[in-house]
């Protein structure tokens, strides 16, 4: 099971461990789908959710209760081997327990009417996250380093390790929420939004995969192991936009799936 290490910031104070994207993450992949979801749709997920609850507020719902539920801390992410070609089902998932088989199992539970409120409720939840996590590259690639949480590494002055950098520390560099939303919704023109119709979760991994290979580590600096990996102005430059097209790819196809599997 991944632990997320604890980030410590550069005065040594501590913060909560970070999951997936953290909560500013998921709620803006939740912002940009609840901008293409069909109002029809919208009111069958508020129907699904509990009075009062939003979508947005329980974005980060599926990681609070990991540490109640400890069987579900598996189905966030897929270990594929950084020097591999890619995604294998068999050999990354073979007990169909990771992020990949599980957005398939929640997306057919959400849309199947005979299930009670709650469990579709349930359903919706998990999938709404986990189509979310898929999009963070590290959560889609393995160096036998816990998903990078095992590569210590300092970023404009602060401590943390590869994984939390990539799940809340990049933030640090972007916008406010919502002025960075404004920015995502705008990027996504006709024709980004067309080439990212197509295509499975399988596919969205691989595309993680590729971005965790090419960019989360294949620009990290060479050092000497367990020794602190110092990121510079070029890690960021690049590193920035690749997290910006998983946001935008995210809300974009959680939208996608949820107007056209709702019943």
């Amino acid at each position: 099971m991944r632990r997320p290490m604890v980030f410590v910031a550069a005065l040594a104070c501590c913060a909560p461990a970070a999951f997936g994207w953290g909560e500013e993450g998921h709620r803006l992949i939740v912002r940009i789908a609840e901008s293409r979801i069909t109002p029809a749709v919208m009111a069958q997920i508020q129907a699904t959710l509990n009075p009062g609850e939003s979508l947005e507020d329980l974005a980060s719902w599926a990681d609070e209760v990991r540490q109640t539920r400890p069987n579900t801390a598996s189905w966030h992410f897929v270990d594929i081997p950084l020097s591999s070609a890619g995604l294998d089902m068999s050999r990354d998932c073979p007990k169909g327990d990771c992020v990949v088989a599980k957005i398939e199992e929640f997306r057919n539970q959400w849309q199947n009417p005979s299930l009670s409120q709650a469990a579709r409720r349930e359903a919706l939840l998990f999938l709404v996250h986990f189509v979310g996590d898929v999009h963070q590259p590290l959560h889609c690639a393995n160096n036998n380093d816990k998903g990078g949480n095992e590569v210590p590494v300092e970023f404009r002055g602060s401590r943390t390790n590869l994984h939390a950098l990539w799940d809340t520390g990049l933030f640090r560099t972007l916008p406010g929420e919502d002025d960075l939303l404004a920015m995502l919704l705008q990027a996504i023109t006709p024709d980004r939004a067309a080439a990212w119709w197509s295509g499975s979760p399988e596919d969205w991994a691989n595309e993680s995969f590729a971005a965790a290979q090419n960019i989360a580590y294949g620009l990290l600096p060479t050092v000497a192991t367990g020794e602190t990996v110092h990121l510079g102005p070029e890690y960021e430059l690049a590193a920035q936009p690749a997290v910006e097209e998983q946001l935008e790819k995210a809300g974009f196809r959680l939208a996608a799936i949820l107007n056209t599997q709702a019943q």
